[in-house]
């Protein structure tokens, strides 16, 4: 396994999720990372998507990263339900 050097802080990882949330189309990482304020270390970037991935927020496939995460709650409950919305 790859050792840690340098895990993200919350404010690293809340500006991941804004900039993942603001993107209107799959980012890869390279446009991700241009679209960040900040500049973020490559692996750090890398232990955030995979916390976010972990918690089904976005999908980090081949093509890119997708934010997928929907609070509603009525979403939620037809899911439950399994009947369209």
């Amino acid at each position: 396994m790859e050792e840690i050097l340098h895990y993200p802080n919350l404010n690293t990882v809340l500006m991941v999720e804004k900039a993942l949330k603001e993107a209107e189309t799959l980012l890869t990482r390279e446009e991700l990372k241009q679209k960040l304020p900040k500049q973020v270390m490559h692996q750090t970037l890398n232990i955030i998507l995979d916390y976010l991935e972990k918690r089904n927020m976005i999908i980090d496939g081949h093509k890119g990263i997708l934010w997928i995460h929907n609070p509603s709650q009525k979403l939620k409950r037809a899911i439950q339900r399994g009947t369209e919305i």
